[in-house]
């Protein structure tokens, strides 16, 4: 009796693959053991970096305090340990947003801690 291959859900399989590998440079998006390589390369990459990306942003965030809050005397430490001990309940990502696109809002904040 012949081999029976399920060759409609490998050649599925393979199209899923080729589709994502879509954008790649020569071999890369069209050759299938070369595309599964960079396919699933750029899977663990984009899993990695969506953790990454929290904690580049959390940085991003402290830095933009950091530069709002010297010119009022202050440090990003200070201020933030002010702001705790006055029990103010906006994060990182509200302050950094003040401080960038509303600096009246910002300093009042600064001066109800100070």
């Amino acid at each position: 009796m012949p081999r029976s291959v399920n060759s409609v859900a490998s050649r599925e399989r393979r199209k899923k693959v080729l589709k994502l590998a879509k954008g790649n440079f020569l071999a890369r998006r069209n050759v299938w053991t070369v595309a599964k390589n960079t396919v699933e390369k750029g899977l663990t990459y984009a899993y990695r970096d969506r953790r990454a990306k929290k904690r580049n942003f959390r940085s991003l965030w402290i830095q933009r305090i950091n530069a709002a809050v010297r010119p009022q005397g202050l440090t990003y430490s200070v201020f933030i340990n002010k702001l705790n001990a006055k029990g103010v309940q906006l994060n990182r990502k509200v302050l950094a947003d003040l401080a960038m696109n509303h600096p009246e809002a910002f300093e009042a904040v600064v001066n109800a801690v100070k």
